[in-house]
């Protein structure tokens, strides 16, 4: 999927700015700005409308972390189709100040834009969130690290789901004993899936 990080589709060509469009919800068919940044990977419209059907019957009312926000099209998206509250954590300041304008743009107060680190923002004090994104920079490693902290350090509600991106060639990452694989596809060179986080009886374990 394509967003803004390191290294998915690749920035608009000779230095402008591109869009990410909105498919569904109150939002529908708004075009939204996306800052030129290096490695920008905005998700492509074809593998976002797989996603959101996946997720169809769940977002409502849940709250939402978007945890590589990059061009913000998983997390707008997730708004725009009546998430209670969606955490954009984003680390490149342009693209998460083109977050924040964006928002503006829609005149909503449902979302915070957090400029951190994400494996770094994920060990402070956490608060449990009912659907993840995770769409790292391709080529880094990052997510069996993030994976372990969301499930370690409480940031994840029971049933939650966590939606997980990667490039073709990368080895599946090890993931917690308590996900569950429940939908998987290929589009071109990525992998995605889609995790529900099942709820472990202690004493069945």
């Amino acid at each position: 999927m394509p967003r803004a990080k390191t290294s998915r589709n690749s920035p608009s060509p000779q230095g402008k700015n591109g869009f990410v469009r909105i498919i569904s919800g109150q939002w529908r068919g708004r075009k939204l700005p996306v800052r030129d940044v290096e490695g920008l990977r905005p998700t492509t419209d074809r593998v976002k409308e797989t996603i959101f059907n996946w997720l169809a019957p769940h977002i409502r009312d849940t709250r939402c972390l978007d945890l590589f926000a990059g061009s913000g099209g998983l997390g707008l998206e997730a708004l725009s189709r009546y998430a209670s509250q969606v955490t954009l954590v984003e680390r490149d300041r342009g693209a998460a100040d083109q977050l924040r304008k964006n928002l503006a743009l829609l005149g909503s107060q449902a979302a915070d834009v957090v400029e951190a680190d994400a494996t770094l923002w994920l060990q402070g004090a956490a608060r449990p969130y009912d659907l993840v994104f995770l769409d790292p920079p391709f080529r880094q490693e990052l997510l069996p690290t993030v994976c372990h902290l969301l499930e370690q350090n409480g940031w994840l509600a029971d049933g939650a789901l966590i939606y997980l991106e990667r490039e073709k060639e990368a080895a599946p990452p090890a993931l917690p004993a308590s996900w569950q694989l429940i939908k998987d596809k290929q589009a071109g060179q990525v992998c995605y899936q889609l995790y529900l986080r099942e709820v472990i009886d202690e004493k069945d374990a």
